[in-house]
């Protein structure tokens, strides 16, 4: 009998198939090779770009601890000028240029908040408010803090909306943060001042709801006595 025209097994079909398909890749590859090529040395050299960018602000960010480190001493002595420029004749280079060359790094985030209050605490507020805006780190306490630190400026001129609406925002960033019943008091007393008592109203009831230990429980009936 004659085998010429015998049905092909699955397996031969499945090998048929896999060699047409390994020729065919062939001849792509013959056709496109330049772009294929440029193709995979441009992804090549993203990838370098990218793992020496991560080891660049790797090693920036541990400088940046360094620095932050050596001046959180005179920071917290409330010496906000040499805080913020650094001391002469030591190693204290200051968290403004701590900000300026580190800024984009984990601990350069945290120094723009240092930096924002040492500039409120001289009354500084429109630098402090801008440092306080840049603030973009991924701490929740920082990002907190920023906010607070932005309702600060605007309630020192005078902008208490501003103010209230930032203070609520800060005390909603994380659940776990001490400071939330004192930012809801905070807030509390700005939309009072502006008139807004159910407003007011609804956050001092919250404190008193949710935070019956903090140290604004125990305030809170004095301002809730005013808007009666």
């Amino acid at each position: 009998m004659s085998t010429d025209n015998k049905k092909l097994s699955k397996k031969e079909i499945k090998e048929d198939t896999l060699v047409t398909a390994y020729y065919k890749f062939i001849g792509y590859f013959s056709e496109n090779q330049k772009p294929l090529l440029i193709a995979a040395g441009v992804f090549v050299v993203l990838v370098a770009a990218i793992f020496l960018y991560k080891s660049h602000q790797s090693a920036n960010n541990e400088l940046a601890n360094v620095e932050l480190s050596r001046v959180m001493n005179v920071y917290d002595a409330g010496v906000y000028p040499e805080a913020i420029s650094g001391r002469r004749g030591t190693n204290v280079i200051g968290l403004q240029k701590i900000v300026d060359e580190y800024g984009s790094t984990k601990n350069g985030e945290i120094a723009k908040v240092y930096l924002a209050n040492s500039y409120f605490m001289l009354g500084k507020f429109d630098l402090a408010l801008k440092y306080y805006k840049d603030y973009s780190g991924s701490n929740d306490t920082f990002e907190a803090t920023a906010l607070a630190g932005q309702a600060s400026c605007y309630e020192a001129l005078n902008d208490n909306e501003k103010a209230a609406d930032l203070y609520k925002k800060a005390a909603s960033v994380s659940e776990s943060n001490v400071l939330n019943p004192d930012y809801l008091l905070k807030a509390g007393i700005d939309y009072m001042q502006l008139g807004k008592k159910s407003d007011a109203k609804e956050l001092f009831e919250k404190i008193k709801k949710d935070y019956s230990t903090s140290a604004s429980f125990r305030e809170v009936d004095r301002y809730l006595s005013q808007l009666l």
